[in-house]
């Protein structure tokens, strides 16, 4: 049997979620080369789970929750802002029942008291041995990730979004990949998914975006196509200019390019690094004969810019403040563009790993190195 015929249906990992069933759940992401989480629903989570969590799987045991729900219990981010990495909040334990914490059953019963309807702040203390993550609002069709994944799966079981889950190492400490995820499967018989193939589920039955308007305008570059998109879950606006005609089958340039006071109105540079600013993000794709340039409107706070600033004098910036980042929002950019009908692309940025993007029909060709 193939691995492409292994991989469980977004449906049968719902059931699974919802009869407290552990899964791997694979994070695809453009470069083919997939991470695995050991997955379930937190209200249902048992100490025997967390021992197999401990000793098989070998990862950190985190609790997706999302903003609300950590708010709810005063969780505050590590690290405040947009960022790259995954927001973690401050690490928590039981305030009551438990031993010293480390236990599979004290922090089997930390997350079921994390997770209980009536639990509130002063039902947990920090710090402690479960470190809860706070998914993004939209879930995967906004951040394709760990713990957007595997709190979506548990809220369209109809559970509360909130799931147990730790990363897959190997027996030298590194992710595993490839093939040793598949051994790691077919040994303690755990179905396999896809985050990918959530966000294909997701986008086929929801969207966290809406065209509120379209048609030309006169830009510095010449005339352009836009298209505006509100943010459903913010009622946020976001832009999207677009020159020439899209074609799914053939590469088109595109930007997703996150607003930045210091790059675009400042043009500020750090190191003496060429970027993509808006301006000349904006003059290439004039310049091709298909491309799309995606404009994320993401205020900044004053703690951002004044962390900003600190990085371009040499400065050590607060730790708590992350500079917003356009990976957090790469979910928001391929809905986008798969609206507008884009397949292949020739992406303007570094070239990172993004995951799911094929989840929105989408593959990159190419990274486009900025220019003057």
């Amino acid at each position: 049997m193939t691995e492409q015929a292994q991989y469980a249906t977004t449906e049968e990992l719902i059931s699974h979620m919802r009869f407290g069933r552990m899964m791997l759940l694979l994070i695809d992401n453009s470069e083919g080369d997939a991470t695995g989480v050991v997955t379930l629903a937190a209200e249902l989570c048992e100490p025997h789970h967390i021992t197999f969590m401990a000793r098989q799987a070998r990862g950190l045991v985190c609790l997706g929750l999302t903003r609300a729900r950590c708010e709810h219990l005063n969780l505050p981010l590590m690290v405040e802002g947009e960022v790259e990495a995954e927001p973690f909040t401050l690490s928590i334990e039981a305030s009551e029942g438990i031993d010293t914490g480390i236990s599979a059953v004290d922090r089997a019963r930390t997350v079921r008291v994390a997770v209980a309807s009536d639990s509130k702040a002063a039902d947990l203390v920090q710090p402690g041995h479960i470190f809860p993550i706070a998914a993004a609002d939209g879930g995967v069709l906004t951040r394709a990730d760990k713990s957007e994944a595997t709190t979506d799966l548990a809220a369209i079981a109809g559970m509360l979004p909130a799931a147990v889950f730790t990363e897959v190492l190997d027996k030298q400490g590194n992710l595993a990949r490839g093939e040793s995820l598949w051994e790691f499967a077919r040994s303690h018989d755990l179905p396999v998914g896809r985050v990918s193939d959530l966000v294909t589920y997701r986008l086929a039955n929801e969207r966290t975006i809406e065209c509120i308007r379209k048609g030309t305008v006169e830009t510095t570059y010449g005339p352009m196509e836009i298209n505006v998109y509100r943010e459903t879950s913010k009622a946020t606006l976001h832009i999207a200019l677009v020159k020439g005609e899209l074609n799914s089958e053939l590469p088109t340039l595109v930007r997703v390019h996150v607003t930045s006071v210091l790059r675009d109105l400042v043009g500020t540079t750090l190191n003496n690094q060429v970027s993509w600013r808006f301006d000349n993000s904006l003059k290439s794709v004039s310049e091709a004969e298909r491309a799309v340039l995606v404009l994320i409107t993401r205020p900044e706070t004053a703690d951002v810019l004044l962390a900003g600033v600190d990085r371009l004098l040499g400065l050590d910036p607060q730790e708590s403040v992350a500079t917003t980042d356009s990976y957090a929002s790469i979910g928001l950019g391929a809905q986008i563009l798969n609206d507008l009908g884009v397949g292949k692309i020739d992406l303007m940025g570094a070239p990172l790993k993004y995951n799911a993007l094929a989840g929105f029909g989408l593959e990159v060709c190419d990274f486009v190195a900025p220019t003057n």
